[in-house]
């Protein structure tokens, strides 16, 4: 994703946090069966499963996996730029147009306050909306599906960008995968 994402963020973004949600609600789970019996997404759906003890943990740590498998999915090296097809159209009448989309969305990534996501959702009608979640909270919880998703965390963009949120949702559009947005939209 070099330049627009730096390589050592990638490594120690995806090899030391995101292994570090997996690690986490795994060991919260080890012995109730859970892990085995779901998916992380199907997870999702039984959490009342979960002891009330770890409840909260296992939700912090499986929404970080979450997110974050989905945000690897999100960026490419090879982006077309823009949307296409069926979300291109969507946005244009949800939005007013790509830039003025790109704008709105640009607002709710720097507005998040503190750590968070934002995002290009589904929402429960099936038409697009933007979010932002506080944490790693996900869209998936309230019965949104995520079209696109960029993490405002600051382990996300510090190594390269300090405190400049603004400069790193700017690199971000360089690296949108347009093509898995589309099948985001779609599916």
């Amino acid at each position: 994703l070099e330049p627009h994402i730096d390589a050592l963020t990638m490594e120690i973004h995806h090899s030391k946090h995101h292994q570090t949600y997996i690690t986490n609600y795994t060991h919260l789970l080890q012995d109730t069966g859970l892990t085995q019996k779901y998916s992380p997404l199907e997870l999702l759906t039984h959490l009342d499963e979960v002891p009330a003890e770890k409840k909260q943990g296992v939700i912090n740590n499986l929404w970080g996996h979450i997110n974050h498998s989905f945000f690897w999915e999100i960026l490419t090296p090879q982006s077309s730029r823009s949307p296409w097809d069926g979300l291109v159209s969507a946005i244009d009448a949800s939005f007013g147009g790509f830039d003025s989309f790109k704008e709105q969305f640009t607002q709710k990534a720097l507005t998040v306050f503190g750590s968070g996501w934002a995002w290009l959702v589904l929402d429960k009608q099936g038409k697009l909306a933007l979010r932002q979640t506080m944490w790693q909270n996900t869209p998936l919880s309230d019965g949104e599906k995520p079209v696109i998703g960029i993490d405002v965390w600051e382990h996300a963009y510090y190594l390269k960008h300090q405190n400049k949120r603004a400069e790193y949702i700017k690199s971000f559009w360089e690296v949108i995968n347009w093509e898995q947005a589309e099948k985001n939209f779609i599916s």
